[in-house]
C-alpha cells in the first residue's frame, strides 16, 4: 500500500501537468463524442454522478476515459462544514479514483449542509483564523485519505459574514502553505465575488501563489439586478477573458476547463468558445457582453435578504 500523502514531498505545481484546454463532460454532449471523438485535449466530470452509477453514463466514461485524461470535480466534499467528514463518502470517492485513475481530484472551499443535510449549494464560510485552521485539518485528513492532493477552487459568494477578517486570497493562500493542497482558480468565480463584494479582482489573482495553481476554471455568469450570478450559461465575458489571460500569464499556463451547464450549446459551438482561450492568449480579446438573466425583477427582495442575512 503507497505510503500517506505528505507535505514535505512536494514539488512546484504539485508535479501535476498542464492537460491543455477541456470541457466538463456532460450527457447531452455523449452521441456526438461517441461518433466525432474528443475534439478537445481532457475531460472534467462530476464525481457525484459516477459515484455508485454502473450505467450507461459510466460506460461512456470508461471508454472517454481510455483516450482522453479525466479529473474528477466534487460538489458535496463540504470541506468547510462543521459535521464531520463523511467516511462513507471518502471511501466511495477514493474507490472511484482508483476505477478512473484521474489526473485530480477537486472540490470546492464552501460547506453544502449541516446535521448531515446536503443542501446542494455552494456556501460560503466566515474567514478567519478559526475557518483557516477548521478547514487546514479537515484538507490534511481528506489528503491522507486519498493518497493524492486535493485541489480547491474558490467559489462565487453572494454573501459575506461579519466574523470574516481575512480576504479570500489569503485565506486560500494560507490554505495551500499548512497542507500543501492545489488550488482551482475559476476566474469567473473571482469576477462574481469581485462584482458582488467590491474586491479588486486582479488584485485577488496576483495575491494567490500561482505555483499552486493547477486548474483554471472558465464560465459565463448573469446580471441579477444588483447581483451577479453564477450560472454556467452562457458565453464567457470579455472581463473574465481578461481575467484569464491575467492568470495563465502568472502561472505559466495551466490546464484550462471551460464550465456550461444550462441551456448547453451543441457539442461544435461549445468547443467553438473553448478555442476562444487560444486567440486570448495572443491578446485578443472577444467582445461578449453579460446578459441579464430571466427572474431579475427579484433583485430588491434579494438585495434585502442577503443583508439580512449578512448581519445576522
Amino acid at each position: 500500500m503507497p505510503e500517506p500523502y505528505t507535505t514535505h514531498n512536494l514539488q512546484p505545481r504539485l508535479g501535476l501537468p498542464n492537460l491543455g484546454l477541456g470541457v466538463g463532460l456532460r450527457n447531452t454532449h455523449f452521441e456526438h463524442i461517441l461518433e466525432h471523438g474528443a475534439g478537445v485535449a481532457w475531460f472534467e466530470v462530476i464525481t457525484e454522478n459516477f459515484i455508485d452509477n454502473y450505467g450507461y453514463a459510466r460506460h461512456v466514461l470508461e471508454r472517454i476515459a481510455h483516450t482522453c485524461p479525466i479529473v474528477m470535480h466534487g460538489v458535496s466534499l463540504s470541506i468547510g462544514s462543521t459535521d464531520a467528514l463523511n467516511l462513507d463518502y471518502l471511501k466511495k470517492l477514493r474507490q472511484l479514483a482508483k476505477e478512473l485513475q484521474p489526473v485530480w481530484i477537486s472540490d470546492h472551499l464552501c460547506w453544502t449542509g449541516a446535521a448531515a443535510m446536503n443542501t446542494h449549494d455552494l456556501l460560503p464560510l466566515p474567514l478567519n483564523e478559526a475557518t483557516l485552521a477548521h478547514v487546514a485539518e479537515r484538507v490534511r485528513i481528506v489528503q491522507d485519505f486519498l493518497e493524492r492532493p486535493l485541489i480547491i477552487e474558490n467559489p462565487s459568494t453572494y454573501v459575506e459574514f461579519e466574523q470574516s477578517n481575512m480576504a479570500e486570497d489569503e485565506f486560500l493562500s494560507r490554505l495551500t502553505e499548512k497542507t500543501g493542497c492545489g488550488l482551482l482558480l475559476d476566474v469567473n468565480n473571482v469576477y462574481v465575488s469581485a462584482y458582488n463584494h467590491g474586491f479588486d479582482a486582479e488584485r485577488y489573482i496576483r495575491n494567490l501563489p500561482a505555483d499552486r495553481i493547477v486548474q483554471i476554471h472558465l464560465a459565463g455568469p448573469s446580471q441579477h439586478g444588483d447581483y451577479m450570478i453564477d450560472t454556467h450559461d452562457q458565453p464567457v465575458p470579455t472581463p473574465v477573458w481578461h481575467l484569464y489571460a491575467l492568470a495563465q500569464t502568472l502561472t505559466g499556463g495551466v490546464s484550462t476547463l471551460l464550465e456550461w451547464d444550462a441551456s448547453i450549446p451543441d457539442y461544435p459551438d461549445l468547443l467553438a468558445e473553448l478555442d476562444k482561450a487560444r486567440l486570448v492568449m495572443t491578446g485578443h480579446f472577444p467582445e461578449m457582453k453579460i446578459n441579464a438573466a430571466s427572474g431579475s425583477s427579484i433583485s430588491t427582495p434579494l438585495h434585502f435578504q442577503l443583508e439580512e442575512l449578512s448581519t445576522s
